[in-house]
């Protein structure tokens, strides 16, 4: 029989057995604490351990459903690991154009998107901005007449005096005129306009003043004051005001008619033609560009407005990314960011091109990627060149 004192020595000789549960319990916090930092993204970070950059901008709604998918593709295609350099998330906020202009004059983006171009003043603003064009785009009549298809005809002229307040019915003799056969009917037009600072705005107002001398100038700009109608804010707002408002008719960017499935009206060309806004007639359209403005230039008078061309849509515009040449004026910006951002305007004049189609954007002309190519090629951060990669 083992005595009390035989079993005392044996308790003594088993070392460790007293640090036991403090062992236990440092094995508890540690694992714990693997766990927790796992799931923060401490240890183990999506995309492979890469840095992640962020790219903020803001602006024109126009080309808002390519840069919001210009925006994803580019994540995904950093994010994996045989893509050198860090994750870039591209956030755009599409705010209207006055609005864009507006925050990266105060430099509190890296970039601004516009479908109007620069005005003198607003260069002076915000001097060293370089005009990137980024992709080209239609501005439709869209139209929601219960009796009527798409395809309805319609003067520049007779859409001027439409948004003026001088034609107010749908059976006006002036639409009447250019459509024998239709039946229209004989109730009021309901006129939706934009009601933020909009480039869409500034190229649809400079088309009406382009074809209807009673459009006067001071009624060209991407916030006028409208002789008729009831506002709506950025192009899905306008799209969404139509078509929701019985015999209304408003303008907005093709691919947001494209993606509701709105009747749009066809237009008469600079050459007589009656042309439908479609992807080609765009196309056609920024075809006819003459030689542009070098990106660090005025491009204020720069226009593919009723472009000459049987097949050319009358109303089409290039967009613009607005980027400072030299990016060490933001104080959000360092050099990896700078360099990401190069990599990402590079890619988007490049391999960003072949999401434009889908989207009813007309892909770059060679041209214009020459021209973009130089024009980030001069970006520099502290003075420094940012080779895009």
């Amino acid at each position: 029989m083992v005595t009390a004192e035989e079993m005392e020595k044996l308790q003594r000789g088993r070392p460790g057995r007293g640090r036991l549960p403090v062992v236990v319990a440092v094995i508890v916090i540690a694992v714990i604490l693997i766990a927790v930092a796992a799931y923060a993204g401490w240890l183990f970070p999506s995309g492979g351990g890469k840095a992640k950059v962020t790219l903020n901008g803001a602006g024109a709604t126009f080309p808002c459903p390519l840069i919001t998918k210009w925006s994803s593709e580019y994540a995904n295609l950093t994010k994996s690991t045989t893509i050198p350099g860090p994750q870039v998330t591209v956030n755009y906020n599409c705010v209207g154009s006055g609005a864009g202009v507006s925050q990266i004059t105060r430099r509190t983006v890296d970039f601004a998107g516009s479908d109007a171009p620069l005005s003198p003043s607003e260069r002076a603003a915000a001097p060293n901005l370089l005009h990137i064009p980024e992709t080209i785009g239609a501005v439709t009549a869209a139209y929601n007449v219960a009796e009527l298809s798409t395809g309805l005809k319609l003067t520049g002229f007779t859409l001027a005096e439409i948004f003026r307040g001088t034609i107010t019915q749908w059976n006006s003799p002036n639409i009447s005129a250019d459509n024998v056969g239709v039946t229209l009917p004989a109730r009021p037009i309901q006129v939706v306009h934009r009601s933020d600072s909009s480039g869409t705005t500034f190229v649809f107002t400079s088309y009406l003043h382009l074809v209807n001398p009673g459009w006067t100038a001071s009624l060209v700009g991407k916030a006028p004051n409208w002789p008729v109608g009831i506002g709506a804010q950025g192009n899905a707002g306008v799209a969404g005001k139509i078509q929701t408002t019985p015999d209304s008719i408003g303008y907005v960017e093709l691919a947001y008619t494209v993606a509701n499935n709105m009747k749009v009206a066809q237009l008469k060309n600079h050459d007589g033609q009656w042309v439908s806004p479609s992807l080609a007639a765009t196309a056609a359209a920024a075809a006819a560009l003459a030689s542009p403005p070098p990106p660090d230039g005025d491009w204020s008078s720069v226009s593919i407005l009723d472009a000459p061309g049987a097949t050319s849509y009358p109303i089409a515009s290039l967009t613009y990314l607005l980027v400072y040449k030299e990016l060490n004026v933001l104080t959000a910006m360092d050099g990896t960011k700078a360099q990401s951002f190069v990599n990402f305007l590079w890619w988007a004049i490049h391999g960003g091109q072949d999401l434009s189609e889908p989207l009813t954007f007309p892909r770059l002309t060679t041209g214009l990627v020459t021209l973009n190519e130089g024009a980030i090629r001069s970006i520099t951060f502290n003075g420094q060149t940012l080779n895009p990669t």
